[in-house]
């Protein structure tokens, strides 16, 4: 048996992201199982100029206008016929949905199911998530059209139960000012010897995975898992008003409680930003310390005192945008003893590398590929509104319960990885509250000085879990009878 899988038979947003400009999340309910069944044949066929063909994973010199790809939820399979023996063998995570798993999520409170805007506060409509990716939204357009046309025409294969759109900010940055999308799973490939890569297992169905080559439970019958993996749909809006008064608020107090030099490196605030002054620098590095990169991307652990803009060591992309000839010391670093990254960071607590951590065996088995782009309004922290934005992201993985809700629950919500941060949360994107909230900055002398008081920054407002089928799953699911 190949330890590759033929990436003719893969969905293709699954191994390589499209670098598009826009994207459009169609939530779709069956309401006509021959006509959907008719649709995703033609999908798959992608001859038809009705229907927008499935972007697979060959890489080609030139992707189409529009690449599309299919998610399918627990309800979505049932309404397309899956037998309910094989509906059986999907995990329970599945099965229950993102609604009922979110005690695990840390989705209370604002973020309670409860509080999902339409469609995500009735579930069991959303059957499928269709995601379209563009450079142009005239092309986003065109092709929702032809699903659209699919859906309430002469087909009414599907009924539209909600849209969201998605854009890429300038410097593929999001809403917090952080420049996203630099660390991903590289999947091994055994044509490609010379570089260290992720197993396969660890996105696809099928195959051996960094847990001591545990291979995760396929769905059956095999055609239908085979080659398959999980995609986790959230749209979580970002506090980016409340985050940045925080700054201001953490500044203020590092600067009263004497604690400046302790952090700030002599001359530093030049070096952190053009302009900046001693409690502009401040701010800058709480942000870098409780993210673990700079907010032009730099590692924290690479250079603690200050960012490394445009540095030619680094990486960082050329003037015209293409990728930089090295990634090297923006992405191939770790965590050491000696560290001054810290370990309650986001970037440690989804992604510890080598760091030490409690579960010693599951450092790099929780790796999860992310595609996501910016909704709402651009933000200007110096004109007030009440305008929502935030992220559309889709984190994708073989298995829900060790990758997504491990990482939600254990590393992110409750830092059971380490003892230094157990009980507290992650400090961009965990479920905090002012009364509880803290975080440990590390000074540059080596000891910690402790934040308080802040609260939550991300809000989910709906998801879905879904099934990323390859194209002979598809198939199958097109002439169930």
């Amino acid at each position: 048996m190949s330890q590759f899988p033929d990436l003719a038979e893969l969905q293709g947003n699954i191994l390589h992201g499209y670098r598009r400009a826009v994207v459009r999340h169609l939530m779709l309910e069956v309401v006509d199982r021959a006509a959907a069944q008719r649709f995703l044949a033609a999908s798959i066929a992608g001859d038809s100029s009705d229907v927008p063909a499935i972007t697979r994973g060959t890489i080609l010199e030139k992707l189409p206008d529009v690449c599309f790809n299919l998610g399918l939820t627990y309800e979505g399979l049932r309404a397309f016929g899956t037998p309910a023996t094989h509906l059986a063998s999907f995990p329970t995570e599945f099965v229950e949905g993102m609604a009922r798993r979110a005690a695990k999520l840390g989705d209370f409170g604002a973020s309670a199911p409860e509080n999902w805007p339409s469609p995500f506060d009735r579930p069991e409509r959303v059957h499928v998530v269709a995601t379209l990716y563009a450079d142009k939204t005239a092309s986003l357009d065109r092709a929702t059209e032809q699903v659209e046309n699919f859906a309430v025409g002469s087909h009414s294969a599907f009924a539209v139960a909600g849209v969201r759109d998605g854009r890429n900010l300038d410097g593929n940055k999001v809403i917090f000012g952080y420049r996203d999308s630099i660390s991903q799973p590289s999947i091994r490939n055994d044509d490609i010897p010379d570089k260290e890569r992720d197993p396969p297992g660890t996105v696809l169905l099928g195959y051996p995975t960094r847990s001591e080559g545990i291979v995760f439970r396929v769905p059956t019958p095999p055609v239908l898992g085979r080659n398959g993996t999980f995609s986790v749909f959230r749209v979580l809006a970002q506090d980016a008003f409340g985050f940045e008064d925080y700054l201001d608020r953490a500044a203020d107090e590092l600067i009263a409680n004497h604690d400046v030099d302790r952090l700030l490196a002599p001359g530093a605030e030049r070096r952190i930003g053009s302009g900046l002054t001693q409690h502009g620098a401040l701010r800058e590095i709480v942000a870098a310390q409780m993210c673990g990169r700079w907010r032009d991307g730099t590692p924290y652990a690479v250079s603690p005192d200050w960012p490394l803009s445009g540095s030619t060591e680094l990486g960082m992309e050329e003037s015209d945008g293409t990728p930089p000839r090295s990634w090297d010391l923006r992405n191939d670093f770790d965590y050491g003893p000696t560290s001054r990254c810290p370990v309650g960071s986001h970037m440690r607590r989804v992604n510890p590398r080598g760091g030490l951590i409690v579960q010693r065996i599951a450092n790099h088995t929780r790796r999860l590929v992310r595609r996501g782009m910016t909704y709402g309004p651009d933000f200007d922290p110096a004109i007030r509104d009440d305008e929502e934005r935030g992220l559309l992201g889709l984190f994708i993985g073989a298995n829900l319960g060790a990758q997504f809700e491990a990482v939600m629950c254990d590393w992110l919500n409750l830092g059971l990885h380490h003892p230094d941060i157990t009980g507290s949360n992650d400090p961009l994107i965990g479920a905090n509250q002012p009364e509880t909230s803290w975080f440990d900055l590390t000074a540059r002398d080596g000891g910690a000085i402790r934040l308080r008081g802040f609260p939550r920054f991300v809000t989910t407002r709906g998801g879905a879990y879904t099934f990323l089928p390859s194209l002979p799953a598809l198939g199958y699911l097109s002439k169930l009878p």
